[in-house]
């Protein structure tokens, strides 16, 4: 069985300051990159613990990156550069979170954001509010692929039972605002992660894929600032509405920017 992971440097516990994740400075950075591998560690432990022969893919969400690839003890590490590979799940078992976040927005979310932290204000779906974890459900539910874990912090485990009531979780940390948070321990939460992640796999069956939203997409993108008027001119699928907002309507959910 084939099992996908993706992964985010924002959700992990002891984790809770943009000075910590938007940079290429490692270090700053590296000590929640160190913490965001032992979380995917336990994670890629659960699911063997159930299948020993499981292939697993490991996707670093984290643009600047999140991740060590030395420090995988199992999987194939894919870097940030091969983004576009998380839209094509076609032939694994499920997709897991490791690190996530909660979408723009949303109250007392340490550090929220919806693919950009400094740009995007929100992306909205057929109406609904939708962020990295719905966007990425989504596009494996296009699949049949079940989106079966999440660990990260609470919003965001509140946001993955929004969109998967099924969904087994791990709460890294208690956010108390947009970089403030009550962490769990370090290393308890790997063991958490861990037996969640084993319940996860052994119930993979039971939990469906996310469907909920269905062709044709209305998508629409609000940015804090202008839109490029040379990034427009590239794009004549595109309406504007006013200089931060543009739609989108198709019936190819891989034709949106997630």
């Amino acid at each position: 069985m084939r099992f996908f992971i993706i992964t985010d440097l924002e959700g992990v516990s002891q984790t809770d300051s943009f000075s910590q994740t938007r940079t290429s400075d490692n270090r700053f950075k590296g000590p929640s990159m160190k913490q965001l591998a032992k979380e995917v560690n336990a994670a890629m432990e659960g699911i063997l613990s159930v299948y020993p022969d499981a292939a697993i893919d490991v996707f670093d969400g984290h643009g600047s990156g999140g991740l060590f690839a030395e420090d995988l003890a199992y999987g194939n590490y894919l870097p940030p550069s091969s983004g576009k590979r998380c839209h094509n799940l076609q032939g694994y078992a499920a997709l897991l979170f490791v690190g996530q976040h909660a979408m723009a927005g949303t109250i007392n979310a340490p550090l929220c954001h919806t693919f950009s932290s400094r740009d995007v204000m929100y992306y909205r779906l057929n109406d609904v509010f939708i962020g990295e974890f719905g966007t990425h459900a989504l596009q494996a539910g296009i699949y049949s692929v079940p989106t079966i874990f999440l660990a990260g912090d609470d919003k965001a485990v509140l946001e993955a039972r929004m969109h998967v009531p099924e969904i087994e979780t791990a709460v890294t940390k208690v956010g108390k605002g947009l970089e403030s948070a009550v962490h769990a321990d370090p290393i308890e939460v790997l063991t958490v992660i861990k037996e969640r992640v084993k319940r996860a796999a052994q119930r993979i069956h039971e939990i469906p894929p996310f469907t909920a939203i269905q062709a044709p997409y209305h998508f629409e993108a609000r940015f804090y600032e202008p839109i490029n008027k040379e990034w427009l001119s590239q794009h004549p699928e595109i309406t504007l509405v006013d200089e931060r907002t543009y739609r989108i309507v198709t019936v190819d959910l891989f034709q949106l920017p997630f």
